[in-house]
């Protein structure tokens, strides 16, 4: 039979107490400088463009918003495509209108 010290024991849980204390707290400051970092990257470097736009609004907005034209073009783009080949399948009857096209509905 052993006999246990209870003031041993309570130092033993209060060491490792302290140790995973210090771990966390170390892995805190890391973890938090990770994300300062990216951040930065982002504030300081990434965002730098849009940045510049963001304050040529004040002088032309058309320029300003020279972004959004561009995803407005290639959305344009991408829909007249997209009904081309519609209009080729259905010139082509290889589209299928009814309901079951698929076999799982029906």
């Amino acid at each position: 039979m052993t006999t246990k010290f209870i003031g041993v024991d309570l130092l033993k849980k209060l060491v490792s107490i302290l140790v995973f204390y210090i771990f966390v707290a170390l892995n805190i400051c890391t973890m938090r400088d990770i994300f300062e970092g990216i951040q930065s990257f982002f504030e300081d470097f990434a965002f730098a463009p849009l940045d510049y736009l963001r304050n040529l609004e004040l002088d032309s907005w058309w320029f300003a918003n020279l972004i959004n034209w561009l995803f407005v073009i290639i959305a344009i783009a991408a829909f007249a495509y997209w009904m081309k080949q519609l209009k080729i399948f259905h010139d082509r009857k290889e589209d299928q209108q009814d309901t079951t096209a698929h076999s799982y509905l029906g």
